[in-house]
C-alpha cells in the first residue's frame, strides 16, 4: 500500500513538472554579448555570490514592506523593520562567509595528482576530495565540482551555525537597532520644543 502511494505521488509530481516545462516557451539566444554574459555568470557566480545577491535584494525590499504595514502601529512597524534588517544582515554575512570558507577548504583538498610534487606536505590530504573517476574521463576543470561540494559541506555546517552565530547575532543587532530607533524617537520632541522656543 505504501509503495503504491509513493508511486502515485511520484507519477503526479512528474506529470505536473512536465506540464510546467511544456508550458514554458522555447527560446534560442543568438546575441553574442548575452551568451558571453551568461557564460561569465556560470563561471564566476557561485553559492556565496548567490547568497549575497539574495541578501542585498531582501535588504532593498523586505524592510520597506514592514514599514508600510498599515495593520500595526508605527512603533511596531519600526521594530519589525529593524528585526528584519538584523536578520538579513546576520544571515547574509554568515551565509556568504561560511559558503566561501567551505569552498576554499574543499579547494585546498582537491588537487590534480600531477600537480603534487615531492616537496608537497601531506600529499594524501591534497587529493582527498579529488574525483579520480572524473579525471580518468578527461575532466580538467574542477571548479564546479569544488563549488558544489563546498556548498554541500556549508549546508551541513550552517545547521549548527544558525543556532551558534545567526540567532545571537540577529538578537544583538535587533537590540542595537531598536535602541537607536527609541533614542531618535526621544530626541524628536526635544528638538520640536527648541524650535518653538526660538520662534
Amino acid at each position: 500500500m505504501a509503495i503504491t502511494g509513493l508511486n502515485s505521488i511520484r507519477t503526479f509530481t512528474n506529470a505536473a513538472s512536465q506540464r510546467v516545462i511544456n508550458a514554458c516557451p522555447t527560446m534560442t539566444i543568438s546575441s553574442g554579448k548575452v551568451n558571453k554574459t551568461l557564460s561569465w555568470i556560470g563561471k564566476h557566480i557561485s553559492s556565496p555570490e548567490n547568497r549575497l545577491i539574495l541578501g542585498v535584494t531582501a535588504l532593498m525590499s523586505q524592510p520597506f514592506i514592514d514599514l508600510h504595514n498599515r495593520k500595526v502601529d508605527e512603533d511596531t512597524r519600526k521594530v519589525s523593520a529593524a528585526r528584519t534588517v538584523a536578520k538579513i544582515i546576520a544571515g547574509t554575512s554568515t551565509g556568504v562567509a561560511i559558503r566561501y570558507a567551505c569552498i576554499k577548504a574543499i579547494d585546498a583538498f582537491t588537487e590534480f595528482p600531477e600537480k603534487i610534487t615531492a616537496s608537497t606536505k601531506h600529499p594524501c590530504l591534497k587529493t582527498f576530495f579529488t574525483p579520480f573517476e572524473a579525471i580518468k574521463d578527461g575532466l580538467k576543470d574542477l571548479r564546479h565540482y569544488k563549488s558544489a561540494l563546498g556548498t554541500l559541506v556549508s549546508l551541513g555546517v550552517m545547521v549548527f551555525t544558525n543556532f551558534l552565530i545567526d540567532a545571537p547575532l540577529t538578537k544583538f543587532l535587533t537590540n542595537k537597532f531598536v535602541d537607536r530607533i527609541h533614542e531618535k524617537d526621544k530626541e524628536k520632541p526635544v528638538q520640536n520644543k527648541e524650535v518653538r522656543n526660538v520662534a
